[in-house]
Order: structure tokens, then C-alpha cells, then sequence
């Protein structure tokens, strides 16, 4: 073992060189019911509408991050997509079908030595695990559009210089913009750091936490009026303090607030390695570890598990989640005070809650309507011959909320299949097919079933 006392990739020969790709994909969606099978949308960024049919066309130019070994390294990509869809409950040639185009993604990134920036319409991607398997993360999960931003931090997990590699951290902020112009409260701002820390390095246990703190800000609201936009509510907002122009923002904090943790322990081999996790979520002060909080029992727990050797199964997620308990039944009661009745993603100021284009921000399971869930998840994917193949199934009970409470049951299940066909032009096809089935406390039932076909096309345009 070299005992190279801050182990970096920059120390190695820089043999890479930089490209540049183009992408076009086309995709369509069926389905019956009134809205499609939940796992052909969730998860998918907002690429794909819940609507039970739509189609996608997108085109981009994407120039990747290849060289880890140069001390700078950079890339940036423009994708455009226009889709159209069916107006709610209509057929998709429905004279009333509505046509609409964004930006899929339009950002550039530079990292100089060990610090990351970025700026623009980009994922982000804090959670643990392999995402195509993850059931999404409490905080911030690919459930919805990526909210226009500018980062900067240490994006990975980095060495600590002088302790040889067994010692890592990671850590950002970033300020975004939720531009979706709500009817209620519009042009509201975001706000997110997180701090992480790693112990193991080459061992074959490494153990992680990350502490994340998110948060909706100012913006102006059709009830309170100007929500304070000014670089001091900033400050309180990176702190929770109080503030601002509203009752419960004087007596609570600027802002809707949410903190998470994640606690990970890993085990590793040559060719393999397993993650087992804890994710808390918390709207409560003062900020306590993770399983000291009063909410203590939610929270989601999974584990993940990859393997390089055997192609047919290459990884394996189960996850478990639990958001009932919420620091209790009662926030206040007989003149005393509780803490309970959180609501996980509501806020009586930003009345659209933890959304972004009316998609949760965190968990797809969750909602301002229904944040009250226990579910179960699984998730497997391989490769047979050429053919990548992913398969999920969940089971959710719903109890609504404290104030609305509504029981429910639902059943999800998804089996995706791409395969690459270099005789064809090179073109990527793809087939899911997915099946949802909700039953309700009065008996009543309703089920959606529907396919999402793509075909995807990516090449070179340039090797320098």
C-alpha cells in the first residue's frame, strides 16, 4: 500500500482527452385511468408527464466531465425538450392536447482542483445508492424538474490532506430559484448545504454521515405580499432564524425549512459492494443527530447492493419508509405545547408546499394531501445478453394527514427492458410497461396500466 499522505486523482498521469456528444430521443406514453402508472414518471426528473398519454422529443449537445486526473476539469450540457401531452381526462388527439417545451437540462460545471461549480438547470443528486433503484430521496429526489441553480462546493467524496485517504468530506451551498410561478406564492427562492464526512478509505468497512438543510424563501404571495427578498433574510434563512414580514415567520423561521440526515454504512470488495442507510427527516428545531429527534421512528432505510463479476444481476434495492408518526398527534393541546403534528412538506405560508411544478421535491410516495405513509420497495437490474432490464414493485398504505386523515392501500409494479442495436444506426430501445392499483378505505378501487416506449440515439461529435 502507497502511503501517499493526501491521495488525489490529480497525482496520477492525465491520459483522457475531452469529447463532445450529441443526444436525440423520442419518447411515448399510454396508458389507461386518469393519470399514467406512477413508476413510468416518478423519479424520471419531471421528464415524463403524469398524464395517462404524451410524447417526448428531446435534443441536446453534451459535453461530459472525462478527466478526473487534470487539475481543472469541466462539462455542460443544452437539452431541449418539447412534449405533448393530453389535456386532463382527454384522449391524445383530443383537439385540446397541450404542447410544451423546456430546458431538460442547460448548465455548465467547472472543477478547479478539488472544488466544484455549478451553474444552471441540473440534477441534484445527493442521495445514496444507485438512483435507477432508489425510491427517492425525503429531501431532494429526481421526482421533479431540476430547479435553476448555482453550486459551489466539493461535490464527491475528497481526501483530507495528511490522513492518507482514510478520512473524506464533502460539502456545499447552493442557491436556487423555483420559477414555476405558483398562483399563491411566485418567483420563491431555495436554499441547500449539506456537510458530509467518511471514515474507511481502502478498508473493506467505510462508514459516512451527511447533513443536509433545505429551505423555500421569500418570493411574493398573494395573501402576505413581498415575503422579504433582501440579502438579510438570505442570512436568516442560512441560519433558520426569525424574521421577515408574517406572523409565523416572526415567531418561527424565514422560510419552509426541512432538515435530513443520512447515516450509511459500507462493505466493499473487488467487485462488489453493499450499502446499508438511514434517512431522517426533521421540520423541527433545535437540530438534533439523526434517532435523537423527537419524529425518531421516521424515516427511510434501505439497502443497496452492487456487483460487477455476474452481469445478470448487477443491483439489488430494498427500501423501507415510514412518515406516521410525526413528532405525534398534537402540536399544542390544553395550553401545553407538544411539537407534534409535523406535516411533512406543508407550510401555511407556501401553501403549494415542498413542490417544484407541482411534483414533490423529495419523496414521490409523499404529499401535502397525503404525508402521512409506510412503504415498501424493491429493485432489481442486470443485463441478459444485451438486454438491460430493470424491475420495481411497492407497497404503500396511506393514512393523509393529521387535519384530513384518509386511508388507503396502493400497489405499483414496473418491468423496463433497453437494448442497443448497432445494426441499426446504433439506436437504443426501450420498452416499460407498469401497472398501479390503489384501494381505498371505503372499498373503492381504480388501476392504471400503461407502456413508455423510447428510442434513443447518442454519438460523437468531437475528440480533442
Amino acid at each position: 500500500m502507497a502511503w501517499n499522505w493526501w491521495p488525489l486523482p490529480m497525482a496520477e498521469p492525465d491520459t483522457c482527452k475531452d469529447n463532445v456528444l450529441y443526444i436525440g430521443q423520442f419518447s411515448v406514453l399510454s396508458s389507461s385511468g386518469e393519470a399514467a402508472p406512477s413508476l413510468l414518471h416518478n423519479n424520471t426528473n419531471g421528464n415524463i408527464s403524469a398524464l395517462p398519454h404524451s410524447g417526448n422529443l428531446s435534443l441536446g449537445v453534451i459535453k461530459p466531465a472525462t478527466r478526473p486526473n487534470r487539475w481543472f476539469d469541466y462539462d455542460g450540457a443544452i437539452v431541449l425538450t418539447g412534449r405533448l401531452q393530453s389535456a386532463q381526462q382527454t384522449s391524445f388527439n383530443d383537439p385540446k392536447a397541450e404542447m410544451t417545451g423546456y430546458f431538460r437540462e442547460l448548465y455548465a460545471h467547472v472543477r478547479l482542483y478539488i472544488v466544484d461549480i455549478t451553474a444552471g438547470i441540473h440534477p441534484i443528486s445527493y442521495d445514496v445508492g444507485d438512483p435507477e433503484l432508489s425510491g427517492g430521496s425525503l429531501l431532494l429526489s429526481n421526482n421533479t424538474h431540476p430547479i435553476p441553480r448555482i453550486t459551489i462546493g466539493i461535490d464527491n467524496w475528497t481526501p483530507i490532506p495528511g490522513l492518507f485517504g482514510y478520512a473524506e468530506l464533502k460539502g456545499g451551498i447552493t442557491h436556487g430559484w423555483l420559477n414555476d410561478n405558483n398562483p399563491h406564492v411566485s418567483k420563491t427562492m431555495f436554499h441547500h448545504k449539506f456537510i458530509g464526512g467518511r471514515i474507511g478509505g481502502k478498508l473493506p468497512v467505510n462508514i459516512s454521515y451527511e447533513f443536509h438543510h433545505a429551505a423555500q424563501w421569500g418570493g411574493y404571495s398573494d395573501i402576505f405580499g413581498n415575503l422579504d427578498n433582501s440579502l438579510n433574510a438570505f442570512f436568516r434563512v442560512f441560519g433558520a432564524k426569525s424574521g421577515g414580514t408574517t406572523t409565523n415567520e416572526i415567531k418561527n423561521a424565514i422560510g419552509n425549512h426541512l432538515i435530513s440526515q443520512i447515516l450509511c454504512l459500507t462493505a466493499k470488495g473487488r467487485q462488489w459492494h453493499v450499502d446499508a442507510y438511514w434517512q431522517s427527516i426533521n421540520e423541527d428545531g433545535p437540530i438534533r443527530i439523526i434517532g435523537t429527534t423527537m419524529n425518531a421512528i421516521d424515516g427511510r432505510w434501505g439497502i443497496h447492493a452492487e456487483q460487477s463479476k455476474w452481469p445478470y444481476i448487477s443491483g439489488l434495492t430494498l427500501e423501507f419508509l415510514q412518515t406516521t408518526d410525526q413528532s405525534g398527534p398534537f402540536h399544542d393541546r390544553d395550553g401545553m405545547v407538544y411539537g407534534g403534528k409535523d406535516s411533512y412538506y406543508c407550510n401555511s405560508i407556501y401553501t403549494q408546499g415542498w413542490t417544484y411544478f407541482g411534483r414533490c421535491l423529495g419523496s414521490p410516495f409523499c404529499s401535502q394531501e397525503n404525508n402521512r405513509v409506510i412503504a415498501w420497495w424493491t429493485a432489481v437490474k442486470g443485463d441478459i445478453f444485451g438486454f438491460r432490464y430493470r424491475i420495481i414493485g411497492s407497497f404503500v398504505r396511506n393514512y393523509g394527514t393529521y387535519y384530513n386523515p384518509a386511508k388507503s392501500t396502493g400497489n405499483s409494479f414496473l418491468v423496463e427492458v433497453k437494448k442497443r442495436v448497432p445494426k441499426a444506426w446504433d439506436l437504443e430501445f426501450g420498452l416499460s410497461l407498469a401497472y398501479d392499483h390503489t384501494t381505498y378505505e371505503n372499498k373503492e378501487t381504480n388501476g392504471s396500466c400503461g407502456f413508455l416506449f423510447t428510442l434513443t440515439k447518442q454519438g460523437l461529435i468531437k475528440n480533442y
